[in-house]
Parts: structure tokens; C-alpha cells; sequence
């Protein structure tokens, strides 16, 4: 069929959206009595919809048992390290879930593309990925990696409109605009990435996120289906009844440092 896809409508994309959300929640339960360890490693254009993806991934999560990993650049002694080094000190614990904001495919895209890394570097790194990766699984890490796609056109729409918006002005960096410029280098960086680390133990899942609802619901949609959780059943809870009381009186306001009440003003 021609033509544009239908984007999804805002009612039908909240409700989807909830019911999924209901399902992660009973994942990381799942996670958490089976002491099972997830990574799901989130990479893919800038602008393309990553951030916001897991936003709604972690929403009514548990922040001590799903981490987001966003790791800034690396320090002088971390450039000193073997590469991967210090990405596996934020892998989980049994009963975790790792969400990596990018990850060490960075020296795949931007350190490639900028020339932050020797090609010696580069090559050493696309051929140890998927040794590392293989061990992470062997040892019973479920690890899922997803691509997040975007064309040019709508890279740059999201970037303009960010340039507009001060409140997510700071979502763009020089290095991000000139990812502009440089749209060919890192489009042929992607494709052989690919050809090195998608790999059977560990695929490469691509997420169309021309439309963001979309892909939100598609990526976490397809993240259910590939681990076999179950609903774990909790003990019943109830609010126990409060005992009488023994006396206690609050401390008067007034002798204490109150916060302004800058809602009462404005309900005025």
C-alpha cells in the first residue's frame, strides 16, 4: 500500500501505552523473584526518540531495580581503561534491569564518525563487541539491543523544533547539529556496525521512529514478547488499623521554617 502511514491516534496510543506499562511493571516483578538480569542497550540517531522511549519504559517502574545508564564522556584515567571496562560496572545484579541511554556503541557511531577514536580503536572494538556480548549472555544476561531510525528530514524537524522550545534547548549539543553534516558518515558508520555486532546471541532490532507514539508502542510491545515472565503473585496487602493515641502533639507551625505558599497566591 502507497502513500504515508496513519499516525497512531492519541486515545488508542494511551490506552496501548498503560496496558504495556501495566506489563512492565509485571516484568520487573518477575525480574526481581526469578533474580534474572536485563539489559536493554538503546541506540539509534540523535533526536530519534530514545530518551522519550524510556521515559515511558521506566514510568511506574522501580528506579532501584531499572536503572537508566546515560553515561557522560569518559574521564583521562576511564580513556586509559579497556574500553568496555567501565560499562560493566553499571551491568545488573540479579533482579535488575539495565537501561542503557546509549552505550558502548558509541565508539561505533560518534567516536568513528568524529574521529575520537584510532582506527585501531575502531577495529578492536568491532571485533570484541560481540565476544563480549556472547559472554554476557552465556552467562544468562538477557540482553536486547534496539536501533531507533529516523530519516533525515525528520531529524532535522525535531531539531529545529528544539532549537524553538527553551525547555529542551539543552537536549542539543554542537556535536548534535553537526550531526547534520554529517549524515552519510554516520549512516555508512550504522550499516557497518551491523554487518560486525548483529549477531545470533544478540540481534540488532530496528525501531521505525518516524512517528514516536509509534515506536514507543512497538519497541516496548516487542520487548514483552521476548522474555518469558510471568505475573508473580503478591501477598495480600491491608492497612493495618492505627492504634490509639498516646498523647503525641504536633509541633506548632509556627515554630518552624514553613515553605512560602506559592500555590495560595495563585489560587487568589
Amino acid at each position: 500500500m502507497s502513500g504515508a502511514k496513519k499516525r497512531l491516534k492519541k486515545k488508542v496510543y494511551e490506552r496501548e501505552l498503560l496496558r504495556l506499562q501495566a506489563e512492565l511493571v509485571k516484568l520487573q516483578e518477575w525480574v526481581r523473584v526469578e533474580k534474572a538480569r536485563v539489559v536493554v542497550v538503546f541506540e539509534g540517531r540523535d533526536a530519534a526518540g530514545k530518551g522519550s522511549t524510556i521515559k515511558r519504559v521506566t514510568q511506574y517502574l522501580n528506579p532501584r531495580l531499572a536503572r537508566i545508564v546515560a553515561l557522560p564522556a569518559p574521564t583521562e584515567r576511564e580513556r586509559t581503561e579497556w574500553y568496555f571496562q567501565r560499562y560493566i560496572e553499571h551491568l545488573p545484579a540479579g533482579g535488575e534491569i539495565a537501561l542503557f541511554d546509549r552505550s558502548w556503541y558509541n565508539r561505533a557511531g560518534v567516536e568513528r564518525v568524529m574521529d575520537f577514536c584510532t582506527n585501531q580503536e575502531y577495529t578492536r572494538f568491532l571485533h570484541q563487541s560481540p565476544i563480549f556480548e556472547r559472554l554476557l549472555v552465556e552467562d544468562g544476561v538477557l540482553l536486547r539491543k534496539y536501533w531507533f531510525s529516523v530519516s533525515d528530514s525528520e531529524q532535522e524537524n525535531r531539531f529545529r523544533r528544539r532549537l524553538e522550545d527553551p525547555m529542551r534547548q539543552w537536549k542539543l549539543s554542537p556535536m548534535d547539529l553537526e550531526s547534520i553534516t554529517r549524515w552519510e558518515d554516520y549512516s555508512r558508520a550504522k550499516d557497518e556496525m551491523f554487518v560486525h555486532t548483529d549477531i545470533p546471541e544478540a540481534p540488532w532490532y530496528v525501531v521505525e521512529s518516524e512517528d514516536k507514539r509509534s515506536a514507543r508502542i512497538n519497541m516496548i510491545a516487542h520487548l514483552l514478547s521476548t522474555i518469558p515472565y510471568y505475573e508473580v503473585q503478591r501477598p495480600p496487602l491491608g492497612l493495618p488499623p492505627r492504634p490509639p493515641s498516646k498523647g503525641y502533639e504536633r509541633t506548632p507551625r509556627d515554630m518552624q521554617t514553613q515553605v512560602p505558599d506559592h500555590a495560595a497566591e495563585l489560587a487568589r
